[in-house]
């Protein structure tokens, strides 16, 4: 028993085990030392965000590169075995590779960062966090209405952006436009509606307008664009039932619905002002007159 321990202690193989080990848990160790170091210099939440993910990802290439200095002589003999055993892992894991190429895009491509709202696979959500293998959303919308949080937490592979359209609502133009549709009734004051309809949007949403600006400035020095209307603009068109105005406007994608109550309340406090002078549409029908049917009730025969 004593012969094997002492050959167990003096083998080589066990011995590059052991420093294996421990090289790992001082890694370890000193990646956790660093993160929590950063919560007391680093102020910015962003900033935090992305140097513990750097930390992390060098925590992972030191581990590996000390287990290839510590077994740099059995490397040589295991590579056809690795050769082989390569192959079928890439088989098996191809989804699993897939998503690590999406990360390494994601992190190099811009295609969205942390914060950014984005649609991925079918959700629409605000990035939190940027995984090797996935990425992980604050889901909107869903039952809920206005781009809001609905409370699910959704993670999406890596590989998705290779296999649809990347939705991004913030990156380098954080604006949306939105439209609002008005019925007016026909006679009324067709000017005085225009009017009030283009003062409430200036007052609500020229801001947006004018800091949209500059920022789409920039975005056509770097994208082939041409100019767009960011001023507020109202539209009309006439139907069988009534006169429609459209109402379009630019706004910050994440107040698009506050704004929009904003807007509305806005206009039906400006409409009572009127008195009368711009009538909203319904559907609902209105009997204006009814014809004379001319009906006369004749008496049975055989009867007074």
């Amino acid at each position: 028993m004593d012969i094997m321990m002492k050959e167990l202690l003096f083998d080589p193989t066990v011995g590059k085990i052991v420093v294996s080990v421990l090289s790992i848990l001082l890694l370890v160790i000193a990646v956790k030392i660093m993160n929590r170091m950063l919560g007391r210099y680093v102020p910015s939440n962003d900033l935090r965000y992305q140097a513990r993910k750097i930390i992390n990802l060098l925590g992972y290439i030191l581990a590996i590169f000390v287990l290839s200095i510590i077994f740099s002589d059995k490397l040589s003999s295991l590579t056809v075995a690795f050769g082989v055993a390569g192959a079928g892992i890439a088989f098996a894991l191809q989804e699993v590779i897939a998503s690590i190429a999406g990360w390494v895009a994601v992190s190099f491509g811009r295609f969205y960062r942390t914060g950014d709202r984005v649609q991925l696979g079918g959700i629409m959500g605000d990035v939190i966090d940027i995984g090797i293998l996935r990425t992980t959303l604050m889901e909107c919308g869903a039952w809920v209405k206005g781009d809001l949080y609905n409370g699910r937490i959704v993670r999406v592979a890596n590989s998705f952006i290779f296999k649809e359209p990347v939705f991004n609502y913030s990156a380098d133009f954080p604006f949306v436009w939105d439209e609002i549709n008005i019925p007016v009734k026909y006679g009324s004051d067709y000017l005085l509606t225009r009017k009030v309809f283009e003062e409430v949007l200036t007052e609500i949403t020229g801001e947006y307008a004018a800091k949209s600006k500059t920022v789409w400035k920039n975005m056509t020095k770097q994208y082939l664009i041409e100019e767009a209307g960011l001023e507020p603009m109202v539209t009309l068109i006439m139907n069988d039932n009534w006169v429609e105005y459209t109402l379009r406007y630019i706004v910050d994608y994440k107040r698009r619905r506050s704004t929009k109550d904003t807007i509305c309340e806005r206009l039906l406090k400006r409409i009572d002002e009127t008195h009368g002078r711009i009538r909203l549409g319904s559907s609902t029908l209105e009997l204006s007159s009814a014809p004379d049917l001319g009906i006369r009730i004749l008496p049975l025969e055989g009867k007074q």
